[in-house]
């Protein structure tokens, strides 16, 4: 019971990741420049997994979850700014 409650967990917050990501980068961080850069998903992404690594801790959430976020960050990110190049409408 515990182990798929724990991969439920591990995917909403891989989902979740994305889903931020995209939206913060789509609304907030379309003037910034940096954001264009090739690298900027990857940075997004370790720094969204290593910030959510000590809720590792929690019984219900592991490191894979916290890996989970980091990756869906940096896939949310890359997403955002393809959205952006794309000319999307973003903002408010």
């Amino acid at each position: 019971m515990l182990e798929e409650l724990s991969i439920l967990v591990a995917v909403a917050a891989g989902l979740a990741g994305f889903v931020l990501a995209r939206n913060f980068v789509r609304h907030r961080l379309r003037f910034v420049d940096a954001v264009y850069r090739p690298g900027a998903p990857v940075i997004a992404g370790m720094a969204a997994g290593l910030l959510a690594l000590p809720a590792a801790m929690l019984p219900i959430v592991t490191t894979t979850a916290a890996a989970l976020f980091g990756v869906g960050t940096g896939l949310g990110t890359a997403s955002g700014v393809k959205a952006l190049k794309r000319g999307e409408p973003g903002g408010r």
